[in-house]
């Protein structure tokens, strides 16, 4: 049985960790495309070059030509500009939308029975934007988002209680941006709620909101603290580790429920936007969105991070994008 095939397009530090990963767990071959003339190629070579030490027989090659990414199954977005400090990810909107049409173009004529998963900032509105220049159906055209904001605020919830973050369930929805949303009243450590803990550590209910409210700020800038750090990029490991399991979930079929940027289409009162949502990933890529009851606070921060992701897209428009 052949192995599946994945294309990252965008040799940068997203798409060399991707390759590296994807590789290591022998998920799929990997064709690494970049504009930049040898440099897809050399991380390419030089990840192949571990293949004895790292146990693994995926085929991991690097082009500047979309024609080698014809045959894959899934295709894996990282191409655009990166945040430097003091930029917010909707400032790269001008220059990332002018990349995602040429990209969305590229796909589209090399690997049109290909399910897209979007990493690129501003999220929501660079997978509005490859479905809109793809014409892919909305199931085959996904981001990346939520898997990573979740995971983010799970950890902090670990650390912030001495538990193992294996153990905390944590659930972020919205736009990729500021106004995301970490939903706390379901947040539990195996099933125990969050807020509990939280007050039975420090025997004090403000005191534990207050902490909460901390940790959900955190989550919200979270990305903006590690560009930061930097000085010179964004993040990158975590968002490829994300992208990962979502790539697993849709390859191997698992079925997996997990908060992913996709096309909603009336569900949580949205109707025509991509915004981070639970959702099913399988090997039909969205397999279904999974609404369940907000409270009135909840829905109004949602709603509020609808509209901002609804600005983008307007803006983007105005672009002639």
């Amino acid at each position: 049985m052949s192995r599946k095939k994945i294309a990252l397009i965008g040799g940068g530090q997203i798409g060399g960790v991707l390759a590296q990963l994807i590789a290591s767990k022998q998920l799929a071959d990997v064709v690494l495309y970049d504009i930049v003339e040898d440099l897809p190629q050399g991380k390419a070579l030089d990840i192949a070059e571990a293949a004895k030490v790292n146990g693994f027989d995926s085929k991991v090659i690097g082009t500047n030509s979309y024609k080698d990414i014809a045959g894959s199954d899934l295709v894996i977005v990282t191409a655009g500009l990166a945040r430097k400090p003091g930029m917010s990810r909707d400032d790269l909107l001008t220059t990332n939308a002018k990349i995602m049409k040429a990209v969305a173009e590229g796909v589209k004529e090399n690997a049109p029975n290909a399910i897209a998963l979007i990493i690129s900032n501003p999220l929501d509105a660079m997978v509005t934007l490859f479905k809109k220049v793809s014409g892919f159906p909305s199931n085959r055209v996904l981001g990346q988002a939520g898997v990573l904001d979740s995971s983010r605020f799970a950890t902090f919830i670990a650390w912030e209680l001495g538990v193992s973050v294996k153990d905390v369930n944590a659930l972020v929805l919205g736009g990729h941006g500021d106004t995301m949303v970490p939903i706390v009243r379901y947040a539990n450590v195996n099933g125990i709620p969050v807020m509990e803990l939280l007050e039975r550590k420090y025997k004090d209910a403000a005191k534990a909101k207050e902490v909460m409210n901390a940790m959900v700020e955190r989550t919200k800038m979270a990305g903006g603290e590690v560009v930061k750090l930097l000085k010179t990029g964004s993040a990158f490991y975590s968002p490829a580790a994300s992208a990962v399991q979502m790539a697993e979930a849709i390859l191997h079929d698992e079925k997996r429920l997990t908060s992913a940027c996709v096309y909603l289409d009336g569900e949580f009162g949205v109707k025509g936007y991509y915004v981070g949502v639970p959702a099913v990933l399988g090997s039909n890529g969205v397999e279904r969105v999974v609404e369940f009851k907000l409270n009135a606070e909840e829905q109004a921060l949602l709603d509020n991070s609808v509209n901002a992701v609804k600005k983008l897209v307007e803006d983007m428009g105005r672009l002639g994008l």
